[in-house]
Parts: C-alpha cells; sequence; structure tokens
C-alpha cells in the first residue's frame, strides 16, 4: 500500500506516539510504502524550524538533521508532475494533492479539514490515519 501524508502527521509522529506514529513505523518496517515530494519535505523542514517546535525538540533532545533524514531515508521522493488548485482555502494543501496524484498513492492521510472534506481526490480516499490502522 502506497500512501501520502500531510505535514501535520509528520509533525504528529515526530513529537507523539499515536496513530500517525504508528503510519510511519509501518512505513520503516515496509509493510506501506511511504510517497513524499521536495515540496512537502521543505514544508516539513519549516515547521520543524518554527520557535515552539524548536523547543519541544530541546525538550525531547532531537536533533532536526537526523529526523529529516530520517523520514526522507524511509519515503520514496518523487518530482512533481503537474500542479493542482482545488484547495482555495489553504493553497498549499494542494502539494498534498500533486504528490499523491504523482505518486500513484491508494490513499491521502492527513488531520487537515481542507483536505478531509473532499474526502477523495482523483479516485485517492482522504482519511484521518486512526481510520487507516
Amino acid at each position: 500500500m502506497k500512501i501520502t501524508v500531510d505535514t501535520n502527521i509528520l509533525i504528529s509522529a515526530t513529537f507523539w506516539n499515536g496513530a500517525s506514529n504508528k503510519l510511519i513505523q509501518k512505513a520503516e518496517s515496509k509493510k506501506i510504502q511511504l510517497i513524499l515530494s521536495n515540496e512537502i519535505i521543505d514544508e516539513y523542514i519549516d515547521v520543524l524550524n518554527y520557535k515552539d517546535i524548536r523547543d519541544k525538540i530541546k525538550d525531547k533532545k532531537l536533533e532536526i538533521k537526523r529526523t529529516i533524514e530520517k523520514i526522507k531515508s524511509i519515503s520514496k521522493i518523487i518530482k512533481i508532475k503537474e500542479n493542482i488548485d482545488i484547495i482555495k482555502e489553504d493553497p498549499d494543501d494542494n502539494k498534498i494533492l500533486e504528490c499523491a496524484k504523482a505518486g500513484k498513492v491508494d490513499y491521502i492521510v492527513s488531520n487537515d479539514n481542507h483536505l478531509l472534506k473532499l474526502k477523495k481526490f482523483d479516485g485517492i480516499p482522504i482519511v484521518k490515519p486512526e481510520d487507516l490502522i
């Protein structure tokens, strides 16, 4: 099974042991294939560099570089082939749709309401992590 996850899933998996973390663990153990784009990785890096996030990283003694490299190492990074402009309220969310389409994934996983309210995109179900687990 191939999935694309939103940045909020990556952040959640980095700091908490819930459903998002279970999905990332499944990718680590190669039970699912995590499909990401450079655009998603860049957004993940940006969020990890927010001040409140950096404080959490200090508290958990995590290293940003190692955290990013781990996500990259367990993911297949694909190139975006087509720009999509469906989500007008938060255009940044379109990068998730672009990645999912280019990567021909089975599921898009997110906790973002802009994505979840679509329910499906190009035949790809959009689900919460706990629904996929």
